[in-house]
């Protein structure tokens, strides 16, 4: 089932990005882009049904409710990104994709680490709440493992972001390359 949403997925990303940028149909387009949280609730609905029918936490069941974090999280910054580059590099067509430097990039960062934080919140509880419904510590943990290591990926992602105020991404001079 994993399989099977992760290619609708990318089928919803890629037919979405044709539909607006190539067929010029805006909201087929974001008729596919929306059903991006949608395969991402069946997934985890699968993966809740999966275990309250017996079955062992996999590291497969826990990315679920990660999709969903990170879909809700994301998504609408994850479309505007791809976006921005399958109109510039595919269609070519609007401004080259912005790259950020010194402050502007922190700041830019900082979001997404705000995001991130989004998206661990939401995935958090999904996790925790299955732990909880589950009630049986063998058969989810998993789903504890994964939680604990996204909390130091969360850690790790904060002093990333906080170092891009301490020292700026400077603007790589040609030359260097």
């Amino acid at each position: 089932m994993i399989v099977i949403c992760e290619a609708a997925f990318w089928a919803a990303v890629i037919f979405g990005l044709a539909a607006r940028y190539i067929f010029r149909r805006q909201k087929l387009g974001m008729f596919f882009f929306a059903l991006i949280p949608l395969l991402d609730a069946v997934l985890f609905l699968a993966a809740a049904a999966d275990l309250y029918r017996g079955a062992a936490a996999t590291m497969a069941h826990a990315v679920a409710a990660i999709y969903i974090g990170v879909s809700v999280a994301f998504g609408k910054s994850m479309i505007q990104w791809a976006d921005e580059r399958f109109r510039y590099y595919v269609v070519k067509e609007g401004a080259k994709p912005v790259k950020r430097y010194g402050l502007d990039y922190a700041k830019h960062y900082a979001k997404g680490w705000g995001r991130h934080v989004l998206a661990f919140v939401i995935g958090g509880v999904l996790l925790a709440g299955t732990v909880f419904l589950i009630q049986d510590a063998s058969r989810t943990e998993a789903l504890s493992v994964l939680l604990k290591g996204w909390s130091v990926v969360l850690c790790i992602d904060f002093l990333i972001m906080a170092s891009f105020f301490v020292m700026p991404k400077k603007r790589r001079n040609s030359r260097e390359l």
